[in-house]
């Protein structure tokens, strides 16, 4: 390994601190939200509207790149309790590709962003040497009152955490792809083929914008790479606070226990776009809870905001404790080395 050279997956805290955020350029006093912990998309005075933007690449995924990069990428905005409106997408493609690929591609993204209603306005796309297999970043934006938005910081102290769908819910659809032969030795088929359906769950735009109709969401969070636990973790060092958790009210697809179970992976700690965590006031979260199932979302209550000093944990089934008092790793890419 070469000296000081940086792990696989997202930078940790202390280097976005010390290498990335002390160096934004210039300061603009028209920035209502920028860059911070577990903060994914900005938020832009534009006088009595704001503009909220984002940028995601997608890079563990090959067979659904194009919807995974429409609808990861727009959750974001859709946790800021604002409907995302534009993309632009850049398209990095490894020599060789097809353009049979290509159209598969770009035939994904149509698709998807037909169905959240969004337009694809600009981006680029190249033939990129050095790469091999395709790299998609998008870029989407929304608009919104200006103080009509919701931020990962604004956890407080006795909010409920809400999770809905479930734990692993892109890591049970994108091993269920990419492994698919090695999985059918040891899964039953019908749970592999249900569990590639889970790419149509990825979304959270309906899942945010239910709850903020509903009233009393604090902070929002999209529980993408290191999973539920990650999305815990950033909204609690967002917020400055602690929050505790209980694995056994965490809901866990069947399809994801048995793929994470032959793959010896945590479920709670892999990617887990689709999974939508909200801090929001006690005497609304059951509210919130109905609305969402009015919807066709199933979710639950998995844990509660409380002082920093009781820390972040989740409590395991056996009564142990996961403490997330450190950066979470991804355990998709584990997986992958398979």
């Amino acid at each position: 390994m070469v000296p000081n050279s940086l792990s696989v997956g997202k930078l940790d805290p202390y280097m976005l601190r010390q290498i990335v955020f002390n160096r934004l350029g210039k300061h603009d006093s028209r920035l209502l939200l920028g860059p911070g912990i577990g903060e994914d998309a900005t938020v832009i005075d534009f006088g009595d509207r704001a503009l909220v933007v984002h940028s995601d690449p997608i890079t563990g995924a090959i067979e659904n790149i194009g919807w995974l990069a429409v609808n990861v990428c727009t959750n974001d905005i859709a946790t800021r309790g604002v409907r995302p409106l534009w993309i632009l997408t850049v398209l990095l493609l490894p020599e060789g590709i097809s353009s049979a690929q290509l159209k598969n591609m770009t035939t994904q993204i149509d698709e998807a962003a037909k169905e959240l209603g969004i337009a694809v306005v600009g981006g680029h796309s190249e033939i990129t040497p050095g790469i091999d297999r395709p790299i998609l970043i998008t870029t989407a934006l929304g608009e919104t009152p200006k103080e009509n938005f919701v931020r990962t910081s604004g956890a407080q102290i006795g909010d409920s955490i809400i999770v809905t769908k479930g734990a692993a819910i892109e890591g049970t659809a994108i091993l269920s792809q990419e492994l698919d032969s090695l999985l059918q030795r040891k899964i039953d088929k019908k749970i592999i083929e249900r569990a590639k359906q889970f790419l149509r769950k990825v979304s959270v735009v309906k899942d945010a914008l239910t709850a903020t109709e509903v009233g009393g969401v604090h902070a929002m969070h999209d529980a993408t790479e290191g999973g539920i636990a990650g999305g815990i973790q950033e909204i609690a060092w967002a917020s400055n606070v602690g929050i505790i958790a209980y694995e056994s009210k965490i809901p866990i697809y069947e399809e994801t226990e048995a793929i994470c179970r032959v793959l010896k992976i945590d479920p709670l700690k892999t990617i887990s776009s689709g999974a939508l965590i909200i801090a929001a006031h006690p005497e609304k979260a059951e509210k919130i809870l109905a609305a969402l199932k009015d919807r066709g979302i199933h979710a639950a209550i998995v844990g509660r905001v409380v002082g920093k000093k009781e820390g972040i944990h989740i409590v395991r089934k056996n009564g142990s404790r996961l403490n997330l008092s450190k950066p979470v790793k991804e355990e998709l890419w584990k997986a992958l080395k398979k």
